[in-house]
């Protein structure tokens, strides 16, 4: 009898394992072709190569909350396992992704977020406050570098991303205005509903155009949108513009910058390791598909990783939704690029 039952447990066991090495999370990119997503969907399939688990990138060309919802319904039907989502609307996917959580899918969210009750947990590149003070900061050493005082002239400004509904950018532009107001209250905002490209790299380009041509004594343009960004330093070099004429930043993925830096258009910008934050954010969807639960205050020792903290949806947003079983872990640091450290990087 006692054969019998540890032939059964070994059995389980096998199965359990063999279940664990079969997980697939569906890893949802806002839009495919950029440098920012692509990078990540690389991490993201090195790490689950690595620690066995299969990673599904399924995204669009095209940047639709409507392209996201039907990607996760498949997700869904095909009876994946898990999702980890960039959301394109703060809460356009909210519905989708309660019915995958519904249907038993774990479901994390990476890069921009959704309801806190629309999924377990987000990995965020930073709060706020932080990423909202480095976009300022970086346009500030970058105008001073040609001779601006920051601290005492009317510089003047304007914000271009992709759209006011992206949970993340719209954050990091709220705050980097407020950081703006506290510290530099001379500067003068020309934009103050922003320039909106849609994450649509022609339309970047266009748009960053019309920035410029309304604006001809703008000094500083942030970008904090990893396509808005080279679409605005194009936009500069076709009208013959360099970072001695109009000072660019922002975040995006250092190669889709570098030639743009070369050719004196830009002097620096930054982001954080994206194919870090891809690979955790697909680790902790397959940990969750796996059976385990995730509380706020938890501490979870990822592989190759470190230990990363849950903490609350406040960190965030100080009205986000709280529950101990929905939380934030945070990326542990960010990068600023310039030419002297760019090529240090390849993603």
């Amino acid at each position: 009898m006692k054969r019998i039952i540890a032939l059964t447990l070994v059995g389980i066991m096998t199965a359990l394992t063999a279940a664990a090495g079969d997980i697939t999370v569906v890893f949802v990119p806002k839009v495919t072709g950029n440098a920012f997503f692509e990078s990540a969907n690389d991490g993201a399939q090195a790490y689950a190569k690595k620690h066995g688990f299969t990673v599904k990138y399924d995204g669009s060309s095209e940047a639709a909350v409507a392209n996201q919802v039907t990607i996760i319904n498949n997700a869904i039907q095909q009876g994946m396992d898990a999702i980890c989502v960039s959301s394109l609307d703060v809460t356009g996917l909210d519905d989708v992704m309660r019915s995958a959580m519904d249907a038993g899918l774990a479901v994390t969210t990476w890069d921009s977020d959704v309801s806190g009750d629309a999924r377990t947990v987000m990995v965020a590149q930073g709060t706020p406050d932080i990423l909202g003070k480095m976009l300022v900061e970086m346009g500030v050493k970058s105008l001073t570098s040609r001779g601006k005082d920051p601290k005492k002239d009317a510089i003047k400004y304007a914000w271009h991303y992709s759209q006011s509904t992206v949970t993340d950018q719209n954050s990091w532009q709220g705050a980097g205005e407020a950081y703006i107001r506290d510290n530099y209250p001379n500067w003068v905002n020309l934009a103050p509903s922003n320039y909106y490209s849609e994450q649509d790299a022609e339309k970047a380009i266009s748009v960053g155009e019309s920035v410029l041509t309304a604006h001809p004594d703008i000094d500083l343009i942030i970008c904090n949108d990893s396509t808005a960004l080279p679409g605005q330093c194009q936009a500069a070099q076709n009208l013959g513009k360099t970072a001695k004429d109009v000072t660019i930043t922002g975040f995006a993925a250092p190669n889709s910058i570098k030639d743009y830096c070369r050719a004196g258009v830009i002097e620096r910008w930054g982001l954080w390791d994206c194919q870090v934050q891809g690979a955790l954010g697909c680790y902790l969807a397959y940990y969750l598909a796996s059976g385990n639960s995730i509380t706020v205050g938890d501490k979870i020792d990822v592989p190759d990783i470190g230990v990363v903290e849950v903490l609350p949806n406040t960190v965030l947003d100080p009205d986000a939704y709280t529950a101990p079983d929905s939380g934030v872990v945070l990326l542990p640091e960010r990068t600023e690029f310039t030419k002297e450290n760019m090529d240090n990087y390849n993603f």
